[in-house]
């Protein structure tokens, strides 16, 4: 089993996904086996029935664990080792609706300017500061995923053209992006600044960590964090009824750049459909679908309306 598991993992990684998402989900499916020493014939749907049952917590969180191991036993079935899916007829459970932080654009600019006072002016950590603003700034004003601007190599930067090349993500996808006038200047203050700071510079990343490597997503996610409780937004993932409210996270920055986004595309009198291929490629989708689901949530100003009339709603009950 484990050798099955550890090539299930390489071969998505191949695809382009990375190895630590699919390690913690598929985990709760190797300790279930093992204590309840399964082989391979005992893998049938009832044993995944069981399992569900077994899983505790979010319905979202349930269903991510149950689309992993449906995804080993079909990479399994391509391998020849299994006849059939024994997941395949294993529904997931029905999941609350879910409406992710939206940042407006002026609390995005506020987020950028906390995490910008934040900067350590010392030789040791000024430069790894900067980059991590670097990072979330990318993040808001590109709408990209953290793992992009972390991975860019210096290469796939063109300061002629002001775009970036974004290689092999999510879904093993490839796209060149324009940047923003303001991003572009702000990349070409960081690196004037980081060849000030580093003599003899060979890290191949953008945006360079220790070591000739990038910066870790931890420490991204610790600075972001930090500035919104600067700015007051430090508010708690909430479940109000079928309705999961998201917590701000790194990630809620790319939303709020699709969604102010259409917006603003709306507010031009423009056609929201005949936008959405375009949002789509910008952002690595490979379906329109899924840049269609920013539909349902217009704006900040929109999803603090959800959230104070389903509070309003839950007390009247």
């Amino acid at each position: 089993m484990a050798q099955n598991l550890e090539e299930f993992i390489a071969y998505r990684s191949t695809l382009g996904y990375t190895g630590n998402n699919i390690r913690s989900l598929l985990r709760p499916f190797d300790r279930y086996a093992k204590d309840k020493t399964a082989n391979w014939d005992l893998f049938q749907p009832l044993f995944f029935l069981g399992f569900r049952e077994h899983l505790k917590g979010d319905p979202r969180w349930v269903n991510a664990i149950l689309c992993a191991v449906r995804g080993f036993f079909q990479f399994l079935v391509r391998k020849g080792s299994v006849k059939e899916n024994p997941m395949q007829h294993v529904p997931p459970l029905a999941e609350r609706a879910f409406i992710p932080f939206v940042f407006s654009p002026e609390q995005t600019q506020r987020l950028l300017n906390a995490v910008q006072k934040r900067l350590r002016k010392s030789e040791k950590n000024f430069l790894k500061d900067l980059g991590i603003y670097m990072v979330l700034m990318l993040m808001a004003r590109c709408g990209l995923r953290i793992s992009e601007p972390l991975r860019l190599l210096y290469a796939n930067y063109r300061p002629k053209e002001g775009t970036i090349y974004i290689e092999k993500t999510k879904f093993n996808k490839d796209r060149l992006i324009p940047l923003p006038k303001r991003a572009v200047a702000e990349i070409v203050n960081y690196l004037a600044t980081r060849n000030t700071w580093i003599h003899g510079d060979k890290n191949p990343f953008l945006f360079a960590g220790h070591a000739n490597k990038t910066m870790s997503d931890t420490q991204v996610y610790s600075v972001f964090h930090q500035a919104v409780n600067d700015i007051g937004l430090n508010q708690p993932r909430r479940v109000i009824a079928d309705t999961t409210f998201g917590a701000p996270r790194p990630h809620s920055l790319r939303h709020s750049f699709a969604i102010n986004t259409l917006k603003n595309i709306k507010q031009r009198g423009k056609s929201l459909q005949d936008a959405l291929p375009v949002l789509a490629t910008y952002m690595g989708h490979t379906k329109y679908r899924y840049t269609a689901v920013y539909l349902k949530v217009i704006d900040a100003e929109q999803r603090h309306g959800l959230v104070d009339f389903s509070i309003s709603r839950q007390e009247e009950i």
